[in-house]
Formats: structure tokens, sequence, C-alpha cells
């Protein structure tokens, strides 16, 4: 395999994947791109490359840089933009963790607390859903509070030499 199909079959995998993470199959093919990509990209080479609108690139860059794993460059003498990617595949997964606990886990925390809450007339359905939407919540926050100290490692000597021992 010559590395122009290679590149483009890793493209087109992670923009697959992508999409069953539920990030939308563009944006996955963008990072894709920009991560492996020696240098940073301008859009315009993004678009050619993928073969997307300047609106559609535009977007999902604005997407990725909010998730804070992709970056604008300038490089001296150039009047465009130019995009590369989060390379530290450690980083990396703390970034899209935090990100979506922050866009999906916390919100599903703060509707779990308030379903859980309801005041109970005594039957045994809403005893019941008042219980299982209790253990739902002490359990999603059980994960998101471990995940929160996964993703905390980083900062923390004592946590570093624990998962370096680990490997």
């Amino acid at each position: 395999m010559e590395f122009k199909e290679a590149k483009n079959k890793f493209v087109q995998t992670w923009g697959a994947l992508g999409s069953q993470w539920g990030i939308n199959k563009t944006m996955a093919q963008i990072h894709a791109l920009l991560m492996v990509s020696h240098e940073p990209i301008s859009m315009e080479d993004i678009m050619d490359e993928l073969q997307i609108s300047r609106g559609n690139a535009s977007m999902n860059l604005r997407a990725l840089m909010d998730w804070g794993i992709v970056y604008k460059e300038y490089k001296a003498g150039e009047r465009k933009e130019f995009f590369t990617a989060e390379k530290d595949l450690d980083e990396l997964a703390v970034k899209i963790s935090r990100e979506r606990s922050k866009r999906e886990i916390k919100p599903a925390l703060k509707v779990l607390k308030e379903v859980s809450a309801i005041e109970s007339d005594g039957t045994a359905a809403e005893k019941h859903f008042v219980d299982q939407t209790t253990k739902l919540y002490d359990f999603v926050l059980k994960a998101d509070n471990v995940l929160d100290k996964i993703t905390e490692y980083k900062d923390n000597w004592l946590a570093k030499l624990v998962v370096k021992i680990m490997r």
C-alpha cells in the first residue's frame, strides 16, 4: 500500500469511527488528516484533500478548536491560516474525555438528580422510579468522578508514577 492510499484509508476509517462516537464524519476526517500531517495544513488544503466546502471546513475546524484538539497556527509571510492537531495521544484522550464529560455526562447528571428528587406519593411505581433514577445518578456520578481522577493524573506526579508502574 502506498503512502497516499494508506493516509486516505486512515482518514476515511477515522471518519467512520467518529460518527460512531457521536461526532460527524467530516469533523473526524479533518481531525485525522491534521493528526497524521507532519506540518500545519491550510483550510484550502483541507478542503481540497477531503473534497469539502469552505463552510463545512470552517464549521468543523471551529468545533475541533472548541474541543481543544486542533490549533490555529500562523506562518510568517503567509496570509492563510494553518491548522494542526494535538499530537500527544495522552493529552488528546484527556481533552476528549473532559469535553465529553462536560457536554454529555454533566447534563445527564443534572437531569437524573432532578427527576430522582420528585416527591413520591407512596405508590410502588413512584418509589421504584425514584429508587432506580437515584441508583443511576449515583453510578453515573461515580463513573464521572473516576474519569475526572484519571484525566487529572497528567498534573499529578504520584498518579503518573502509579500509571507507569501499571504499564
